[in-house]
């Protein structure tokens, strides 16, 4: 990389105006060769451009039972709606496109030549209600929706309860070619099949990615074009080690870094391909299709993996090679049961949206029982205690990571809470051995790890005091075998309201239609008094004991 900034290619500069103050920024660190990036990149051009230069073009990159797709085929795909996304739709680069669907090929391409054109993605979650996409249209004033034609009833309610937005344009896809001359899929195919990448710089946007934080208010990470590429270089590299020959799966939506680096980016970086399902996986489904699709590597939470371990064991695992894990912590009970079933070492790591990706993870054949893993080459990792300097071996303290990807937040005033004097603080309580293996001890706000999801408290919270029935509530996390964690609410009731079955039935039915489903308290318990500070502050802390201490 030289000295000399590029330029951005981005006219729109509605996200780059947003950035926190250069002073509030991580340090990023390139100190290894295979981090040396180009000052002028574009993420997707340099992607297809290695696949096809290692001459994987006529190799599959995406795979459903209705179509597979060779890299050739997909590159030609995106940019076709590359083209009608700034030429039809007449978009210019830096302004922000949500898209909105589950994994499926079609949304692949979109989120690709999205990139590709030097837009920005903004991929948001398919359980998400009307009330939680207005709050990320808000903060990401998109000027395009693409969105699948079996999703798009909430994000029309949403556009419609948004004056500024009401009028958005909004493609759908995946519409099996019922929906005329507007789809996507219509829109593109009048396009010719070659394009133009936009000369981004690598600094430019190439995508914001929604996390929901302690408060409930929605933050958004911004990732450049090298964010991306510099994350192929560490843990795909230097741990997962894919193949051009491996085929993967895996349930975590695109919309989450996790899965858009798992399902999509790293397999391009490798050459591998990816398999798309049209159906909704369950545990006894994934495990018969990685067998039937022939699978090599896999992608889920360790809920999923411990509910997969009967199937696994009853129908075997076919090819499969590699079981990654994250997204909440792995316990070593279900590392073990899953090792039983299938004679597989799983891959667990820790990442954050923030990071875009893994950064504290060990291959199969380094794995420490209890541990997450050694730090990814590339990143340097410590544990701190509050005045941000490193403890002895052995203390309990926060996580800090400095390395090539880095949180920036969009229009945020919580920067300074995620990065401090150029470390990233993810929110994590570790300890570390002598031989830099890393042990997760807990989260250190009050979000709740449920399955893979991650659960704001205080956002359940403020939905069940929309019920007529709630005077006072505090959400928390609990302990569970299963899921990791559950999300339990301690609800004081108004006078005259029944604290019995049907008003727990009824508080959690209305989280469900006001909030993604795996928001909702699975254990609602009625108390007469909350435990708060002084000054009113509900104490969680004491929640979070009281939770631990009744199973």
């Amino acid at each position: 990389m030289s000295t000399r900034p590029v330029p951005s290619a981005q006219a729109d500069h509605f996200v780059h105006d947003r950035l926190p103050p250069p002073g509030q920024w991580p340090e990023l660190r390139f100190d290894r060769p295979e981090l040396q990036l180009p000052d002028q990149v574009n993420a997707v051009q340099a992607l297809f451009e290695r696949a096809l230069a290692a001459g994987h073009g006529d190799r599959p990159l995406l795979r459903s039972d209705e179509r597979t797709l060779s890299y050739a085929q997909a590159q030609a795909e995106v940019n076709r709606i590359a083209n009608a996304l700034t030429g039809e739709l007449g978009l210019v680069p830096g302004n922000r496109v949500l898209l909105r669907g589950g994994n499926s090929v079609a949304m692949a391409l979109a989120w690709l030549a999205t990139v590709q054109a030097g837009l920005i993605a903004v991929a948001t979650m398919p359980l998400l209600r009307a009330k939680e996409l207005g709050a990320i249209i808000a903060k990401a004033q998109p000027s395009l929706a693409l969105c699948d034609v079996k999703l798009q009833d909430e994000l029309r309610a949403a556009l419609a309860a948004d004056p500024d937005h009401a009028g958005m344009p909004l493609r759908v896809f995946n519409t099996g070619g019922t929906d005329g001359s507007q789809s996507l899929e219509a829109l593109a195919a009048r396009q010719p099949e070659r394009a133009t990448p936009c000369p981004t710089a690598a600094t430019d946007i190439a995508l914001l990615a929604f996390t929901s934080g302690t408060t409930g208010t929605p933050k958004a990470a911004v990732h450049t074009h090298r964010d991306v590429l510099a994350a192929c270089e560490t843990w795909p590299r230097h741990v997962l080690r894919a193949t051009p020959e491996d085929i993967v799966l895996g349930s975590p939506p695109l919309a989450f870094t996790f899965g858009l680096g798992g399902l999509l980016v790293f397999p391009m970086w490798a050459g591998a391909s990816v398999y798309f399902p049209s159906i909704p996986y369950t545990p006894e489904a994934m495990v018969q299709l990685i067998g039937r699709v022939g699978a090599t590597i896999c992608y889920t939470a360790p809920t999923f993996y411990r509910q997969m371990a009967p199937f696994a064991q009853r129908h075997g695992i076919g090819r499969l090679r590699i079981s990654v894990s994250a997204g909440e912590g792995l316990p070593d009970a279900t590392r073990q049961l899953w090792k039983d079933a299938t004679g597989l070492e799983m891959l667990d790591g820790i990442g954050a949206t923030e990071m875009f990706h893994i950064f504290i993870s060990s291959p199969p054949e380094a794995v420490r029982r209890g541990a997450i893993g050694q730090v990814v080459p590339g990143y340097q990792a410590r544990v701190v205690g509050d005045d941000g300097q490193p403890l002895p071996i052995g203390e309990v303290g926060k996580l800090a990571v400095i390395g090539p990807t880095g949180c920036k937040y969009l229009d945020e005033p919580r920067q300074t809470q995620y990065v401090k004097g150029g470390w990233n603080y993810p929110g994590d309580a570790f300890s570390q051995d002598a031989d830099g293996y890393f042990f997760y001890q807990a989260r250190t706000d009050d979000m709740i790890i449920t399955a893979g999801y991650n659960v704001a408290g205080p956002e359940v919270e403020a939905t069940l005091l929309l019920h007529p029935a709630v005077a006072e509530c505090g959400v928390v996390g609990k302990p569970d075998d299963e899921r990791g964690q559950i999300v339990v609410a301690y609800v004081v009731l108004k006078p005259g309201e029944a604290a019995d079955a049907a008003q727990v039935k009824a508080l959690q039915d209305h989280v469900k239609q006001h909030m993604a489903p795996y928001k909702y308290p699975r254990e609602v318990v009625f108390v007469t008094t909350l435990p708060r500070t002084e000054t009113g502050k509900l104490q969680r802390f004491a929640l979070r004991q009281q939770a631990h201490q009744n199973p």
